[in-house]
């Protein structure tokens, strides 16, 4: 983020602190997102987890970081920073850039190391990658019948000279600069060759069945390019890899067609500007000339040496291997103890709110709770929100039986949900199919609320119950997300929740709402609200307290609101899992902020937020990080929790036992690094994760 923010919102102590202050106000949020991916990469080298686990968080972090050169990196390269308002300025955007080289090259070389510690010691458990030179005579054998029955009908080489241009390469594939020798011209010459691998063939090529010993594909295909140049020689071939802008803008597009639009961005993003090249650090240099003058769009800033295997997000095939004893000890997920024997589902919903913790309690309470509403003959009416889902969902399942037993069912899918855009527009034509009134979102706003209606008659009148969620309505993912949901007849949510539909799918000028915070029409405003409220209820003797829990933290104007509560004596412990933007402990600044971000089994999702409001003591949830986005550019919800066993549960058995998390906690520090948290010789050891899991037991 930019150093200051808009002068409209400036304290006195602020404009003092940012004319004498050494350091920024706010940390970029490049660079505070790669610090959480370091976090990440950090619990590939923690021992505490099982050998595959940590092969896992590997793939994971190198997931991330391809997401990273997708999205975030072209987002810098446009703007200076969105979240101030400013125009773009170029050279603030190419510094941005060389920062984020500078923290990013030696995490990079991390990783390498943490790679090949962790295949030495999967290798003593059995699990091996193999080079084909390593393999006896036998499985070289083997290992060439695979290669001329399975891969070499597949490839295609792809000469570079004259009559033969420059071939288009595609985001995030593996490919091979071969270099091949005529020996009738004398000349050397330059090709290209593609590395299939999933969906066309594996990645890694089993050795030998019922054993974990595998040869990588583009070793498979390097070894045997001679079938591919007859009568040339192969000199050398080295991988490499690009990475391009995959981020799609509909903001400024005009029409009325936006399945048609979205259609037409994910065509074009295959092609979109190259943002990162990927090479072996052994490729000479005039290999790499060759490579640059023919991709125009590339630039040496942008070039990163490995040498371990491109790609590692393809090894959670590897991570994934059914070898318990390198696995996370499973665990049953538990029922809520008023669904436990509940016979009549709407029946246990009338006689109080239900809270649902995943992954700890089932997803399957929400899949029942649809499927319920499917087949009673009462329900009238289901409206659902759609963010993410599987293919196999039984939501999707659950909607088309409604739909097939003659209720009314609407269903806003957002097809702007990225990377998921073509999955949504599937779901979408399916629903349709099945009779559901399908709505596609707004063109200038992403859908990203989690909220499911369902309208049913009960004697001479309607009562509406409602799923209001933080996480997607995907059974997977609610599977190692942590994220809390609520399921309630309030009469309260259930007007609002109509509002809110009729809002979603009609025409409406909607401004306010009984109990809900919608963006982007009151959730930012809500939220400052209630951060100063706080600061005007805090006292030396009885100082005010903020406990919030989400994902990002990079709006401005709420971080100015947090920075002015500080100097109030509002005491704010801050649970933010990614980007954080703000500074804490800055004297005179943001002294009573601390900052703690929790990496680890599960991925935190939820987002909580708490206000002591004196004696009231408040607690919001919903599905609304406090970025920028969030609040202006998206339609979220947050709602609060007015069951008070439900609060205190929040609070004292979610909020408190994450700030006492002392294994897989990191506090954000006032220059911006993250220093782990170990307990000292006399604490016991507390992960909050675990904790959680112990209490199903």
């Amino acid at each position: 983020m930019k150093s200051e923010s808009s002068p409209a919102l400036r304290t006195t102590t602020t404009r003092s602190m940012a004319r004498s202050r050494k350091q920024p106000l706010y940390f970029q949020r490049e660079l505070s997102w790669l610090d959480f991916n370091a976090r990440v990469l950090d619990e590939a080298r923690n021992p505490v987890h099982p050998l595959l686990e940590r092969l896992k968080f590997l793939a994971i972090f190198s997931n991330n970081l391809d997401e990273f050169f997708m999205i975030h990196i072209p987002g810098a390269r446009d703007r200076a920073d969105e979240e101030t308002g400013k125009h773009p300025n170029p050279e603030e955007a190419r510094e941005r850039i060389r920062a984020v080289q500078r923290k990013l090259i030696p995490v990079l070389e991390e990783r390498a190391k943490i790679y090949r510690e962790l295949m030495a010691l999967l290798a003593e458990q059995g699990v091996v990658i193999r080079t084909f030179s390593e393999l006896d005579r036998a499985k070289k054998a083997r290992m060439q019948q695979y290669f001329e029955r399975e891969v070499f009908p597949v490839l295609t080489p792809l000469a570079v000279g004259i009559g033969h241009p420059f071939p288009y390469i595609s985001n995030l594939s593996i490919s091979l600069a071969v270099l091949i020798h005529d020996p009738k011209t004398k000349k050397e010459e330059f090709a290209r060759v593609k590395v299939p691998t999933h969906p066309v063939l594996p990645r890694f090529v089993p050795i030998e069945e019922g054993k974990h010993e595998y040869v990588l594909m583009e070793d498979l295909v390097t070894t045997h390019l001679s079938w591919l140049f007859p009568g040339m020689t192969v000199r050398a071939a080295y991988p490499f890899r690009i990475t391009r802008n995959a981020d799609i803008d509909l903001n400024d597009e005009e029409g009325d067609d936006l399945m048609g639009m979205i259609e037409q961005q994910l065509q074009r993003r295959r092609f979109g500007e190259i943002e990162r090249v990927e090479i072996h650090r052994s490729m000479p240099h005039h290999i790499r000339k060759t490579l640059f003058e023919e991709m125009e769009d590339a630039s040496p800033e942008e070039v990163y040496e490995v040498d371990i295997p491109l790609h590692l997000a393809d090894f959670f095939a590897i991570a994934g291997l059914d070898i318990p004893t390198l696995r996370d000890v499973p665990f049953r997920a538990g029922v809520p103890q008023a669904l436990r024997e509940s016979k009549d589902l709407f029946a246990t919903i009338r006689q109080g709110d239900i809270l649902l913790h995943h992954p700890f309690q089932t997803f399957q309470c929400v899949s029942d709770f649809l499927q319920r509403a499917a087949n009673d003959p009462d329900v009238l009416t289901i409206k659902h929100t759609l963010y993410r889902t599987s293919g196999d969902s039984p939501i999707l399942q659950a909607l088309t039986s409604a739909a097939e037993n003659g209720k009314q069912v609407a269903c806003l899918v957002e097809l702007k949900a990225r990377f998921d855009e073509a999955n949504n527009i599937s779901w979408a034509k399916q629903l349709e199919k099945s009779g559901v009134h399908v709505v596609y979102g707004w063109l200038g706003l992403k859908t990203h609320c989690k909220v499911t209606l369902v309208v049913r008659r009960e004697g001479e009148g309607l009562r509406r119950y409602l799923h209001i969620g933080t996480g997607n309505y995907n059974p997977k993912t609610a599977k190692v997300y942590t994220d809390i949901g609520i399921l309630t007849c309030s009469p309260d949510y259930g007007a609002d929740a109509t509002d809110l539909f009729n809002y979603l799918t009609g025409f409406s000028r909607q401004a306010s709402y009984r109990k809900f915070l919608v963006a982007p029409l009151t959730l930012r405003s809500g939220i400052e609200a209630l951060i100063e409220r706080e600061m005007n209820l805090s006292s030396p003797e009885k100082p005010g307290r903020i406990i919030a829990k989400m994902n990002a933290l990079v709006d401005p104007r709420i971080i100015q609101a947090l920075y002015r509560a500080s100097q109030k004596g509002v005491q704010i412990d801050l649970i933010i899992r990614g980007m954080c933007c703000l500074r804490p402990g800055v004297p005179g600044l943001s002294d009573n902020i601390r900052v703690v971000s929790i990496v680890g089994r599960f991925l935190e999702h939820s987002r909580i937020f708490y206000f002591q409001n004196g004696e009231a003591g408040e607690v919001y949830f919903g599905s609304a990080d406090w970025m920028t986005r969030n609040l202006d550019r998206r339609i979220e919800v947050v709602v609060p929790v007015e069951d008070p066993a439900i609060r205190q549960h929040l609070v004292e058995e979610v909020l408190q036992v994450l700030l006492r998390d002392n294994c897989q906690a990191w506090d954000l520090q006032p220059e911006g690094n993250y220093v782990r948290r170990t307990p000292p010789n006399s604490e016991s050891r507390l992960s909050a994760q675990e904790h959680l899991l112990e209490a199903l037991e």
